[in-house]
């Protein structure tokens, strides 16, 4: 593709470290997909003539993703269809640039990548929205500093979930909204030379527009930081989901059951039930901390316009698209698969311990000052921590302790229950 300003090819030691072809594959539709454009583009421009673009066409619609020695996926697009048209196919790249070929790929992958991240984290958000329906009654302690403060409603703890879920959702459409700019026709860094209507080019592949700077439209890849970004933080919140429900799951805590399905057990201990799942969802938010990091010191030092360097931003990103469709999938069917006990959170929740602050908030009700009300129940608890309640007044308390709890975000049963009920709906 670059061969008639040098007297040799390229050496193997070379290849070796710039081919890129062994990942970049992956942007094989989205390459067949922008050189479509491109040769219906030109052939407007009297590049090509009517049969020429058809011929073109076909040809790129009948080539497949085989294993080849190409240095890079363009020139594995260009080189098969060299093998069907002859000649014709060097018309295709006239007034483009792999520059801007290679960042309207990776805008189309990403865009359908954002779409997958979005479907997937919705699957999820519902089925916490599910549980938290099922569960909208079921007490359970809730814990600030690992430390357990006051109950709270199973419910209420899924539904917390789905609130992270959901700003996760609105930051990735967000960020796709803001990359859905075509930079087709920017050619090197300069733009095309070619009389194209580049809001064209950018509708017929389903941009929202086109770019506004070509120096900016080949070295730009915010796109790819945000989607990073955003991901790694919905890894973030997964993340801290499995790591209640390793507790929760516990066999200290025993508030709930993995389903057997997506649990492991161990070779040499008979009665172990392992939350491999969830330590992996841990360990993979790590990873996915260090791309993001990695790929924003690729970018910080880059001067205009495009630099080699922007090769090495493509494998961070279909890693993490890979791990998503594994993981949101696997995440999604162990909420809806995990046993409560019921009886366990219930019994749980209804500590004095737990309790001590409605107790304050009782007193504080009966025109007490709260500070004072709270020195009245701290002394109560160290003089009750060795005897024991009824167990139908704690029962009483636990609900009455919930039920207050009536604001909007409560964890009132009732409060829970419409919230799960309005989560379903708009998700």
């Amino acid at each position: 593709m670059w061969g008639g300003r040098f007297s040799e090819g390229p050496s193997d030691l070379l290849r070796a470290l710039n081919d890129s072809f062994a990942f970049d594959r992956e942007l094989f539709a989205e390459d067949v997909e922008g050189s479509i454009a491109w040769a219906e583009e030109i052939s407007r421009a009297g590049v090509l003539t009517g049969d020429e673009v058809t011929s073109l066409v076909n040809a790129l619609r009948a080539i497949t993703l085989e294993e080849s020695e190409a240095e890079d996926v363009h020139s594995y697009v260009e080189s098969s269809l060299r093998a069907i048209v002859g000649p014709l196919a060097g018309k295709l790249h006239t007034g483009r640039s792999r520059n801007d070929q290679v960042a309207t790929d990776l805008k189309l992958w990403l865009k359908k990548a954002c779409d997958d991240a979005i479907a997937l984290a919705k699957a999820l958000a519902r089925s916490l929205a599910q549980k938290a329906l099922e569960h909208a009654s079921t007490p359970m302690p809730g814990y600030t500093h690992l430390k357990q403060a006051e109950p709270v409603t199973f419910g209420h703890w899924c539904l917390a979930y789905v609130e992270m879920l959901k700003r996760d959702l609105a930051r990735i459409e967000d960020a796709k909204n803001r990359g859905d700019e075509c930079p087709l026709g920017s050619a090197a860094l300069a733009g095309t030379p070619l009389p194209i209507d580049r809001e064209r080019l950018a509708k017929s592949l389903g941009f929202a527009r086109a770019t506004k700077n070509s120096l900016d439209a080949v070295s730009d890849r915010d796109f790819a930081a945000e989607y990073l970004f955003a991901t790694s933080l919905l890894l973030t919140h997964l993340s801290r989901l499995a790591e209640d429900l390793i507790f929760f799951t516990s066999d200290e805590a025993g508030y709930a059951e993995l389903p057997d399905a997506l649990a492991t057990g161990s070779s040499r201990m008979p009665q172990k039930k392992n939350p491999d799942v969830l330590e992996l969802t841990r360990g993979y938010a790590a990873r996915s901390i260090g791309e993001l990091t990695g790929f924003l010191a690729l970018l910080k030092g880059l001067p205009l316009a495009y630099n080699k360097d922007l090769q090495l931003d493509k494998e961070p990103l279909f890693r993490t698209r890979t791990l998503l469709a594994v993981l949101l999938p696997a995440l999604t069917a162990l909420v809806a698969g995990l046993k409560i006990d019921v009886e366990r959170t219930r019994s749980a929740a209804s500590s004095e311990l737990l309790l001590a602050t409605h107790e304050a908030d009782k007193l504080a009700a009966t025109g007490i000052p709260f500070r004072e009300a709270h020195e009245i129940v701290s002394r109560r608890v160290v003089e009750s921590s060795s005897r024991q309640d009824l167990e139908d007044s704690k029962a009483r308390r636990l609900v009455d302790s919930l039920n207050t709890k009536n604001v909007l975000g409560g964890t009132s049963p009732a409060r829970v229950e419409a919230a799960a009920r309005a989560a379903l709906e708009t998700l």
